[in-house]
Order: structure tokens, then sequence, then C-alpha cells
């Protein structure tokens, strides 16, 4: 193992040239270029031997991996926001066809107005379709996402596309002390990859991506739903695998602060950083507060999540982006993961950090105490002038 100091995204890259795919597609989008471009960095220096597609548009990008890992090859990209929303036809295709395309999301806000920083939007618009969603709190969980990613998607019992999302400029460009493991037991946690039923095997033809009307529609879309589910026991023991070199925990949430916390904020990627030194603050002043950060939003774990919170006061559940109309997108989930409950926590929604607008500590410590009293609105929107 060394320790290198790298930004987030370098980190992403890093993951990337350890496990090497057969394919990547590659078109640059603030902010997720560093990733790539480090990536291409590792490609002209000999140390990757991927075929590297520079395509013309993020609909292409996914398209090129559409075709690569429908060939049988191991097959990675990146994007952001608008990049992801110029993608999603074909996102739903790989998902739909059962391809186990990995992609790194560099979380970015969508237009309109232009902004180029962070918020959780871009993920969140699609995230009904059919992508396995990890998220990453800091560099070093990106990198790790990364692995448990390929091994994750590649499964048997599981052959759906995942995307591992960091947080833009804040993780993405923030530099860190990351650990990175040795290249040998990564590349053997990894694998070889044996692509399922490759359109390049001659001998066996088969046919992607055929028109389903009313016959055979409804019986493909519904083998997602098992798949899906099949995902969550899937994680856990691929996590368990990694943790053998890792020494770190792979759980579908991470409880910090939680054993006898009356007050808890959920919510994920960077923000769970700032949220955990602001919970050993008050700590030291007996205040009982704790955290749950989210790592896996697809497939939702709604029963660990309502075990875990079933005994908590109050929650306040921070989302990093709005659905018009609607509850914010993580707010919704824990909701309907509370429902089952005959005694429910008092459930409180905040709306923050829209087109990178910063969250400080002072303002968690402000939900916080106002949490303790339950004099949360029901809905908040933390920063807004």
């Amino acid at each position: 193992m060394k320790i290198k100091a790298l930004a987030g995204g370098e980190a992403v890259a890093e993951a990337m040239r350890q496990i090497n795919p057969d394919v990547a597609a590659v078109y640059p989008i603030t902010p997720q270029t560093i990733i790539m471009q480090k990536f291409a960095d590792f490609h002209a220096d000999g140390l990757v031997d991927t075929e590297m597609v520079r395509v013309e548009s993020e609909h292409s990008a996914m398209s090129c991996c559409v075709g690569a890992a429908a060939a049988g090859a191991r097959t990675m990209t990146a994007t952001s926001s608008a990049g992801l929303a110029l993608m999603w036809e074909i996102v739903g295709i790989a998902s739909g066809l059962r391809l186990p395309v990995v992609m790194s999301v560099a979380n970015r806000a969508l237009s309109a107005p232009i902004n180029i920083h962070c918020d959780h939007s871009d993920a969140m618009g699609c995230r009904d379709q059919g992508w396995v969603m990890l998220f990453s709190e800091n560099g070093q969980e990106a990198y790790e996402n990364m692995f448990l990613a390929v091994k994750l998607a590649e499964r048997k019992d599981v052959l759906l596309p995942v995307m591992v999302n960091l947080d833009g400029f804040i993780t993405s460009h923030g530099v860190e002390n990351i650990k990175v493991y040795d290249d040998g037991k990564m590349k053997n946690f990894v694998g070889e990859h044996k692509g399922n039923k490759p359109l390049l095997d001659v001998k066996n033809p088969v046919t992607y991506g055929p028109l389903q009307l009313q016959d055979y529609y409804f019986e493909t879309r519904y083998q997602q739903i098992p798949a899906m589910e099949a995902v969550k026991k899937a994680y856990l023991e691929v996590g368990k695998e990694l943790s053998s070199i890792t020494g770190n925990k792979y759980s579908y949430f991470e409880k910090y602060r939680m054993d006898d916390a009356k007050a808890v904020i959920v919510t994920m990627n960077s923000t769970a950083g700032t949220t955990k030194a602001v919970i050993d603050r008050m700590r030291e002043k007996g205040k009982k507060v704790g955290l749950l950060k989210i790592r896996m939003f697809r497939p939702f774990p709604y029963t660990e999540i309502m075990e875990d919170l079933q005994d908590v006061k109050a929650v306040a559940v921070l989302d990093r982006s709005a659905s018009f109309g609607a509850h914010a997108p993580l707010f919704g989930e824990i909701k309907n993961a509370l429902y089952a409950l005959k005694k429910r926590p008092s459930l409180f929604s905040c709306v923050y950090g829209l087109g990178g607008r910063n969250i400080y500590e002072g303002d968690i410590e402000d939900v916080f105490k106002r949490l303790l009293k339950k004099e949360l609105k029901k809905v908040e929107y933390i920063g807004l002038r």
C-alpha cells in the first residue's frame, strides 16, 4: 500500500489504472474531466492497455460503452451534469441490456441557469434508470467504490451497470491522502472479465436490443427487478471480500455515533464529513446527535434503515437536490422506509447546496439544535437568501 496525495478524481483514475478496463469511452466535461484526463496520462505512459475511444459527445460515450460491453469488453466511462443528461437515452439501454458498464459521475448541477458546481440533480435525474448507485464521502471512498462497482456489476446474479458518485470539485478536485492498495491485489480482486453472451462469440450467436412490443417487453423489463434485488446480498459479499484487503467496512450506509442518538441527520457524499465534525463537537457538550450516511442509494435499503432509525426521536434528511412538485429525493426514500413503523420519528426535509452553495458547520449545528427541539419546519431550505 502507498499513500498518495491525490484529488478525488485522480483517485478514481488510479483505480481505473489498476483495473485496466478493456475499453474506456472519453469525453470531457467539468468537473469530470480530471478523471479521464488523468487516465489518459496513464494510457500515454503505457501503464494501461485500454482501448480509449475519443467520442464527440456523452451520448456517443455511453453508446460506445454499450457496444463494447455487448461485445464482451470490460467497459468504463465518466461524466457529469449535462453530460449525464445527454446520455439519458443510452443509460437506460445499458441497464435494459444488462451490461455491466461502470461510470463515475462527478456530481454537478443541471442547467438552467448554467452552473458548473456541485449538487446531485444529475444523478437524481436518472435514479430510476436501472443502475446501481453508490455515493462517496471522500476520495478514498470513491477510489474503493470503483473496485466494488466492477466486481458487483459483473456478477452473474446482477449484470447491471453501476454509477459511482462523488461531489464535483468538492471531492473531485479536493486533494487528500489516499491509500492506494497493491496493484496485484486489486487486479486479483476484480479478476479477469468474462463477458456474458458476448456478440463476438460467433459460435453462440445472440441478439441484443430487439424490438419487443406487448409480447415480451414486460417480461424482459421485469428481469431487472430481481437483479436489482440481488444486488443487496451481492454488495455485502463483494464488500466483505474487499474488506480483507482494505480493512474497511462496506455496508449500505454508515452509522456515526448513533447508538444513543436522539437526533439524526441523514445525508450522503461530502456533506457527511462536515456533519461528522459537527457531531464530534456537539457530543463534547453532551448533545446526543448522530449521522446516517447513505452509501448505496440504488437499490435502496428500506428495511435496514427503518430498523436503525426506529428508536430515534427526530430525523432531518439533507438533500443536495430538489424534486419539483414532490418530496426531495432522499427525503422521500427515508419517509418510505419509516412508513411501516407504528411509532415514527419526527421527520424533516432540508434542501441545501444547490449549484454548489456551501453548507457550513454552523448550518449543520443549527439544524441539529432545532432538530433536538423539533423546531424545524417540515421543509427547510438551508442557506437560501
